[in-house]
């Protein structure tokens, strides 16, 4: 059995436009891209993430669907940022008086907004200093509510504009605040 070793050389900075194509190109492919213009190709999930992600996204969806609130958005939807960078996070929402005010264009492609909430749950191929970073980032672009899950290690990092921002260790809810109201988001099965 002979072992195939890939190499991967950052590719070049590109425009927003390049990146677009690129990712049509590349369908197959999970890309996001920095404010830099670096491309960043994210590793798929393993089975248990994509449960849990699965899991997330059912909850966020049943929730949108009872409060008509918006729309909620899985991890392939990817979103240009005021900041120059497109990322896709594994949940995300955008109120609907927001998400109405862009154009039939903008919602078909990669929208010009940054979400109201984003989550991120933490893989086994994530680097805890880079989602902290991208965190940060949704945050300074925009988002107003932002939770970053860490099954492995039981805690939930709760990321907000004001920068008061806490961890949680093994909580048993999370809230959605004046963001997502009336969310709430049963823990206790995450940390089994």
């Amino acid at each position: 059995m002979n072992t195939i070793i890939f190499d991967i050389k950052p590719i070049a900075k590109i425009t927003g436009r390049e990146f677009e194509a690129l990712c049509q190109a590349n369908p197959e492919l999970k890309l996001e891209q920095t404010t830099t213009g670096e491309i960043v190709i994210m590793a798929p999930t393993g089975g248990e993430t994509g449960i849990y992600n699965a899991g997330l996204i059912a909850k966020f969806w049943i929730w949108n669907d009872q409060m008509k609130l918006g729309q909620v958005f899985d991890s392939s939807t990817c979103f240009a940022l005021p900041n120059g960078s497109k990322r896709s996070p594994d949940v995300s929402w955008i109120s609907q008086e927001r998400w109405l005010a862009l154009t039939p264009d903008q919602r078909i492609k990669f929208p010009p907004i940054a979400p109201d909430f984003v989550l991120e749950l933490m893989s086994p191929t994530d680097n805890r200093i880079d989602l902290q970073a991208k965190m940060e980032e949704y945050i300074a672009a925009g988002v107003r509510l932002g939770w970053l899950i860490d099954r492995k290690n039981k805690s939930t990092q709760i990321y907000r504009p004001s920068g008061i921002n806490q961890i949680v260790e093994s909580p048993d809810f999370l809230l959605g605040e004046d963001v997502l109201p009336s969310f709430k988001l049963d823990m206790r099965s995450f940390w089994v």
